[in-house]
């Protein structure tokens, strides 16, 4: 079964976010797919940090502040402790540490890295003209806009945001990232899984093949005063990209840390939005490779969460806030929703009528009813007690065999950071399971005594198996396999956290005569608004 060295941490960060609002579901679907892979690794038992966090500074979050009335840090500090940090409660995040480039560490960090660049040649003073997009933070070429539709007919735009560009003449520090492209380009040869999913790779290999512009990476402060400091040139601030990527490292120890950066670093995974991949994939490798630090083992470019055939958008009223979804269905539901309905690495459309649909028939009918029926016939037939099995049949022993199959497809699945089919493959177990109960008839077998021994095979491989079904899912599920851990072993296991996924289909971990707890339904029926009309 794969698994990574015991000597090395896997550390997966998310993108960190702007500030200049409050989060909508496309965030959150970042967070949960970051914090599965996170906490699958945890249950294989490996020393598995996840990093997410926010990015302050820029010209976008400085207008935003002022048009709010506020100051930049003002509005920084109301949205990361009203918005953010909230939001990992809201999901269930399980993150190591929280990063915001307005800290210290990170500001610090940033000059040291910064200063490093600089005097190995790798930074320069020069003059720029361009199109700038503020919503991007970024210099755009011409390849990048498109023609304005509505009120911006007749002007170039942003083709992500779809607003006009600025037109700045600047003179700026630049980083030589002209010098990267066939670096970069052997590097993408020598590490294949790099850029995932193979689309985004053939992508961004397209991109670079054509050329790399250097890299404007200051701001004068006569335009904007926002950010970090230049360290050997104070009237001019840090460009956020060159900022904000440089998080990845300055929250696990570079320039101060350099044990827990080295038990850290290189990253194993860094999940982002397609839309940001290019930063993430050609300038932040050649940053690193300037500064003499290998780049991340893989960079993950996942789709776009898409509401009415649009990207989700703040600005275009398609944003959800997450707790519209976690205050009727929970936590559990949104992050099982999301991870296994859309194709991890491509675009995926939300809609109300397809989470009521798989919260029913998935969720509450197939795994929760499960347990429900699974505990109640214990209940009822052995007074709560796990029973001893017999002699197991073939249908017995076919379940087994679907556990052993489940388990590990879905940790190759994980290892390929395909969220979906890891979820697939561990709910041909719940399926098998439901498709068991309906041919042994358990019931039936209980109405006769000389059946007894049969009965007890039965219930004991359906409990078996639903122990196998709470490790498995809880990395997605934590709380309701949390429920289930409690009621199947009522403490005999130990911590369902401290269970190997690689062990959980080892069957007959269940001891017979242990007494089972009580269950409350994993996911209760929610009423629709047209119900009792």
């Amino acid at each position: 079964m794969p698994s990574t060295p015991a000597s090395k941490s896997f550390y997966v960060t998310t993108p960190i976010f702007y500030v200049n609002d409050a989060p909508h579901i496309g965030h959150a679907y970042t967070e949960v797919a970051a914090d599965v892979l996170a906490r699958w690794h945890r249950q294989r038992g490996e020393d598995s940090f996840l990093l997410t966090g926010t990015d302050e500074h820029g010209e976008k979050i400085l207008r935003t502040a002022v048009g709010n009335g506020s100051t930049p840090q003002a509005w920084a500090d109301q949205l990361v402790h009203d918005s953010w940090l909230p939001l990992l409660d809201t999901i269930d995040i399980d993150n190591q540490d929280f990063i915001r480039t307005t800290e210290e560490r990170h500001e610090k960090n940033v000059q040291k890295f910064l200063q490093h660049l600089h005097d190995t040649g790798f930074i320069y003073r020069g003059s720029y003209e361009g199109n700038y997009c503020v919503g991007c933070e970024e210099y755009k070429t011409e390849a990048d806009l498109i023609e304005g539709e509505g009120e911006y007919v007749g002007q170039d735009v942003c083709a992500i945001h779809s607003r006009p560009v600025e037109r700045l003449q600047e003179t700026n520090y630049f980083f030589k990232l002209s010098e990267f492209s066939a670096p970069l380009l052997d590097f993408y040869e020598q590490n294949p899984k790099f850029i995932q999913p193979e689309s985004a790779r053939n992508e961004v290999i397209s991109f670079v093949r054509r050329g790399l512009e250097d890299l404007s990476i200051s701001r004068s402060k006569e335009k904007f005063d926002w950010g970090i400091d230049i360290p050997w040139d104070d009237s001019h601030i840090t460009y956020v990209w060159f900022d904000a990527l440089l998080n990845y490292i300055t929250a696990i120890g570079y320039g101060e840390d350099q044990a827990n950066f080295e038990r850290l670093w290189p990253a194993s995974v860094q999940v982002v939005g397609k839309d940001i991949l290019r930063f993430h994939a050609v300038i932040w490798p050649a940053m690193l490779m300037a500064a003499g630090l290998k780049p991340a083992e893989r960079v993950f470019g996942h789709g776009w969460l898409l509401v009415g055939g649009e990207k989700m958008s703040k600005s275009k009223l398609t944003g959800i806030a997450p707790a519209q979804i976690t205050d009727t269905f929970g936590s559990d539901a949104f992050r099982y929703y999301f991870m296994k309905a859309i194709a991890f690495g491509q675009d995926g459309s939300f809609s109300w009528e397809d989470l009521s649909a798989r919260y029913q028939s998935e969720l509450a009918n197939g795994f929760g009813n499960l347990a429900s029926r699974v505990l109640a016939m214990v209940k009822r037939y052995f007074d709560g007690v796990v029973p001893a099995p017999g002699a197991y049949n073939e249908a017995d022993l076919q379940v087994q065999v679907v556990a052993a199959k489940a388990i590990a497809n879905a940790d190759a699945a994980i290892e390929e950071i395909a969220i979906h089919e890891a979820i697939a493959s561990v709910w041909t177990l719940v399926d098998e399971l439901n498709n068991y109960i309906t041919v042994t008839e358990p019931w039936v077998l209980a109405k006769d005594e000389a059946q007894r021994e049969r009965l007890a095979s039965v219930l004991y491989t359906t409990l078996e198996g639903l122990r196998v079904l709470a490790i498995a899912l809880a990395p997605v599920m934590p709380k309701s396999t949390a429920k289930l851990w409690a009621a199947l072993t009522e403490g005999s296991l130990g911590e369902l956290a401290d269970q190997p996924l690689s062990e959980s289909a080892n069957w007959g971990q269940l001891a017979a005569g242990v007494k089972i707890g009580d269950l409350d339904s994993l996911f209760p029926r929610i009423e629709t608004d047209d119900e009792g009309k």
